[in-house]
């Protein structure tokens, strides 16, 4: 299950950025940016998120003075799945979901960050219905947002006790 995963990969977490990625213009690779609006307000203070778009390269510096322990990506990605199945995969297992919509591979990003930050680094994937010009997510990924935000929320309260600054 989802929380189980997420909890685990938590358990000894101190600092947690989290990244929307994704492409705003092209319906569903903007899931992981809604995504992120639903988190707004909803997380501790050593959780940051950043709203990423295409370009979370970009985001290397904020990222390097905020000094996470766990980095999450969040997109849209081809799981062979039902549009809006969510799995966690290990940033070795990367490459195989990607949608490339994207300036930078993620699977670059995510080996800068474990090898300069030492963070641990995980992607949420989350199948897309479409990822046709347009903006708005599918109805089919429209709750999806909401629904895993809950579960994010709740791992990481599950660990909060744990992980007090």
């Amino acid at each position: 299950m989802l929380i189980d995963d997420l909890s685990v990969w938590l358990k000894d977490y101190r600092r947690l950025a989290i990244l929307g990625i994704g492409n705003p213009l092209r319906s569903d690779d903007a899931v992981g940016l809604e995504l992120l609006k639903h988190l707004k307000g909803k997380v501790p203070k050593n959780v940051r998120l950043l709203r990423c778009e295409m370009t979370p390269e970009n985001f290397l510096n904020e990222l390097e003075r905020f000094k996470p322990t766990h980095v999450l990506m969040i997109d849209a990605g081809q799981l062979q799945a039902k549009p809006g199945e969510a799995r966690i995969i290990s940033p070795e297992k990367i490459a195989s979901t990607l949608l490339s919509t994207h300036t930078l591979p993620i699977t670059i990003l995510g080996g800068i960050l474990e090898k300069d930050l030492k963070a641990k680094v995980m992607f949420l994937a989350i199948q897309p219905e479409s990822i046709e010009i347009g903006e708005g997510l599918m109805p089919r990924i429209q709750g999806v947002p909401k629904k895993l935000s809950s579960i994010i929320i709740r791992a990481i309260k599950g660990n909060a006790k744990n992980n007090a600054n």
